[in-house]
């Protein structure tokens, strides 16, 4: 049976990625960073010293797509990278501080827009739409 395009649920999942998506990029578009990098900054602050491939992982991006970002926030000074003389491979990531100053900033103005969509939902619906959002993972894994 092929279901309706009505009844499809992809397209306002999609839709509504992208309006989020597209707003924090316009606020972070004013400290200079995109949603990528934005997305790596917080990992390496919870996650100080992660990989390249832990920081893919943790971002739900490709290898190539971390390590690009990684490379463009190491050049624009807001991340170092180490290298390690046991695996040459892994290059650690850790915040400068202005890394961390520029992540304060622009969190402060993600979280403006987080605060918008947690405000238009009560408790139970945040909870419900969890819930949801978790069974359509899990539906999706089963293939």
């Amino acid at each position: 049976m092929v279901l309706d395009v009505s009844e499809r649920l992809g397209f306002d999942i999609k839709a509504t990625e992208v309006a989020l998506m597209a707003r924090k990029a316009t606020a972070l578009r004013e400290v200079g960073l995109t949603v990528a990098q934005y997305a790596a900054l917080l990992t390496l602050r919870d996650n100080p010293g992660i990989t390249g491939a832990g920081l893919a992982r943790s971002c739900l991006v490709t290898p190539q797509a971390a390590a690009a970002v990684l490379k463009a926030l190491e050049a624009k000074g807001l991340v170092q990278r180490e290298s390690d003389d046991w695996n040459r491979t892994a290059r650690p990531g850790r915040l400068t501080p202005e890394g961390a100053r520029i992540l304060r900033s622009a969190d402060a103005r993600a979280s403006r827009i987080e605060q918008q969509v947690h405000d238009a939902l009560t408790p139970k619906q945040r909870a419900s739409l969890r819930q949801l959002l978790e069974t359509c993972r899990a539906a999706l894994a089963d293939d």
